[in-house]
């Protein structure tokens, strides 16, 4: 029998361990990657009823691009308008946004906890002209994965603070619900 010293049999034990262990943590994938998400976004409504929506789902809604310069450096983007991804989540707009869902708003929530909030009527063809993106390809391709696989772009607005990127959940929310605050 072959007699190994403590030390030189602990090393090799860690070693073996701490490879296993790596390659385990290495290939696994992360918790908000595509390999994991089996839907590329869940909008959930007034009632908190969520509908999980796959990006081939987004990829069957009507189509739009815009150039845009993002942070210097001229772009476009291609994808769909927000309010049809949120109208296939079951929100409805027109004659049905009006008297107290005039309060309500959308939460955006993206995959490294940054948040933004769009009322309704700014999202809403009825109330306005402005395009809000939520785009899943820039400049022919699919988005880079510091963007994830859904963000959103607003041409018109100077400041792109609400251009989230990595999106994984869109909310609407009540300014007068107690929830609104949650």
């Amino acid at each position: 029998m072959i007699r190994l010293p403590i030390f030189l049999f602990l090393t090799l034990v860690f070693a073996a361990t701490a490879a296993f262990v790596s390659g385990q943590t290495v290939n696994a994938p992360a918790k908000n990657s595509p390999a994991v998400q089996k839907y590329a976004l869940v909008v959930e409504n007034e009632e908190n009823r969520q509908t999980k929506i796959s990006l081939s789902d987004i990829s069957r809604l009507p189509r739009r691009t815009v150039k845009v310069t993002d942070h210097g450096k001229e772009a476009t983007f291609e994808g769909v308008a927000l309010v049809e991804a949120l109208k296939l989540g079951g929100i409805e707009f027109g004659d049905k946004l009006r008297g107290r869902r005039l309060a309500s708003f959308l939460l955006i929530e993206a995959a490294d906890d940054y948040r933004a909030v769009f009322a309704l009527p700014e999202i809403d063809p009825a109330f306005t002209d402005k395009l809000i993106l939520l785009a899943d390809r820039r400049d022919g391709k699919l988005l880079s994965g510091g963007e994830g696989n859904l963000r959103l772009v607003v041409p018109d607005e100077k400041k792109q603070a609400r251009w989230v990127r990595q999106i994984v959940r869109l909310r609407i929310l009540s300014a007068d619900d107690k929830n609104a605050s949650r």
